[in-house]
């Protein structure tokens, strides 16, 4: 369990993925741990021990956002990603900002029913098997034929041989010609041929041979209107709840639909996992998630800093923190699912704090913020450790792409050296981006190779420091140029 790791363990794998940066992995690994450690302590205790949270510092590009998301994936946590700035002060126009527990709550719904489906999936593929088999053979026995019309030695007029030939060949008219009267018993010889027949037609469903054949489904359709609100902040939760007054009132609507055999089966495992999930055990499950192990990025807090020589208040910055300290300090947020508490919900905010400090925050919201963390800008040895350590490095990726058409990409050593410097070089000529320069520079190296690929297939490309030069250096020293492409 993710939740059982030691920080140490935490950092670990969450250099998987993330070069340098130890001090954000360590404030952020101290934090999840302590999770573990609240609910080890006394029950009295526990709701009195608050989470730390926590204020990352630095420019774009440098890591910031990918720590709280590997740490949110890591705890199988509910996740969510905002930015303050498009928030403003209840009563505005604008999004409010007790709209990010509801977010959260949808968030963790989603998560908790996907985990529940697949619990029961495998029952409901028994029983989307025999629905199915249902479909290619009606539940109904025929009458026995008189035993002397029977010829034993004659396999043309077996009816379950009949049958097989029938549902094989895709013809289920003959099937309805079978059914016995509503007056007539059910004798058991036929009883018997028809599961002899079930059987045959389940192997041939397990072993593919009816895919090409088609059955008719009931498909249902949900038919609403729909309903748009644009009003000031706050509104969301009536838009919400307007949208299920109407899903209650329209009626659903059915429709046969034809489709082949593995799809109709795809149709009804859904249909059967559906309903074999208990909305209100995952209600319930999922609120608990929200409230104790929820994570909330606050991404460009920064923007809701009051401007410098301004004294009035301002509704989207000023205003959005005093929004904002109830919700982080612990309040209750109404959802459709009820009341959510978000005394323990972790809150990470990020800004890069160039023209403004965090100090410059209110009072009451650096207090709620008591963890600062530093990070550091990247440079040419970052940029080679990003190309090559993580897990899902870019290179990696790029060899991968390629390698779907047939193509075999190699970046020599010496080529992503070059890279970094190049990325480097045009972070400090233009915008500081970080290690998104990275994406940049790549997609302009290898724009030739992906655009042939596709007829390229058993070749091998190399790539060196040379072609990288030759393909970016004149770019970086043409600064119009490299201004709209690096």
């Amino acid at each position: 369990m993710a939740s059982t790791l030691t920080p140490k363990e935490i950092v670990v794998e969450l250099d998987k993925f993330i070069v340098g940066q130890d001090d954000a992995k360590r404030a952020v690994a101290i934090a999840l741990r302590n999770r573990w450690r609240r609910q080890q302590v006394d029950p009295a205790l526990r709701d009195e021990i608050a989470p730390k949270n926590i204020i990352m510092i630095g420019p774009t590009g440098v890591g910031k956002t990918e720590i709280a998301r590997r740490l949110a994936k890591l705890a199988r946590a509910p996740f969510i990603k905002l930015e303050a700035s498009k928030f403003t002060e209840v009563g505005y126009v604008g999004r409010d900002v007790e709209s990010m527990i509801r977010d959260l709550t949808e968030l963790a719904i989603t998560m908790v029913k996907q985990e529940e489906t697949k619990n029961v999936r495998a029952k409901a593929r028994e029983l989307a098997e025999e629905f199915l088999l249902d479909l290619l053979l009606p539940p109904v026995q025929a009458p026995a034929p008189p035993a002397a019309a029977v010829d034993e030695d004659d396999s043309d007029d077996d009816p379950v041989s009949n049958v097989i030939e029938m549902v094989s060949e895709g013809d289920f008219s003959g099937l309805l010609e079978m059914q016995p009267a509503e007056s007539e018993t059910v004798d058991p010889a036929a009883d018997e041929r028809q599961q002899k027949t079930r059987e045959k037609l389940r192997k041939l469903f397990r072993q593919g041979k009816l895919d090409e054949r088609s059955v008719d489904l009931e498909i249902t359709q949900q038919s609403s209107p729909v309903v748009e609100i644009f009003s000031a902040g706050g509104m969301e939760e009536m838009d919400i709840n307007i949208k299920d007054m109407f899903e209650n009132i329209m009626p659903k609507q059915t429709k046969k639909k034809k489709v082949k055999v593995p799809e109709a089966y795809e149709i009804l495992v859904e249909r059967e996992a559906q309903r074999m999930v208990d909305m209100d055990k995952v209600i319930k499950e999922a609120k608990s998630r929200v409230e104790q192990n929820g994570i909330i990025f606050l991404d460009e807090i920064d923007k809701v800093v009051a401007r410098e020589g301004t004294s009035s208040p301002d509704v989207s910055r000023e205003g959005v923190q005093r929004d904002l300290l109830p919700i982080v300090e612990g309040s209750s947020v109404n959802t459709k699912y009820g009341i959510i508490k978000t005394d323990h919900i972790l809150f990470i905010a990020a800004g890069a704090f160039h023209g403004t400090k965090p100090s410059d925050l209110i009072p009451e919201m650096q207090g709620r913020f008591p963890i600062r963390v530093e990070l550091d800008s990247l440079g040419k040895d970052d940029f080679v450790r990003i190309l090559t350590e993580p897990e899902n490095a870019l290179t990696r990726q790029y060899v991968e792409l390629m390698k779907t058409e047939g193509v075999t990409l190699k970046i020599e050593d010496d080529a992503i050296a070059k890279l970094a410097e190049i990325a480097c070089l045009a972070n400090e000529k233009h915008e500081n981006i970080g290690a998104r320069r990275l994406h940049t520079v790549l997609e302009c190296l290898l724009d030739e190779v992906s655009f042939n690929a596709s007829e390229m297939n058993g070749v091998t490309v190399n790539i060196n420091a040379d072609e990288v030069k030759r393909k970016l250096d004149d770019i970086v020293e043409d600064e119009d140029l490299g201004r709209y492409i690096l």
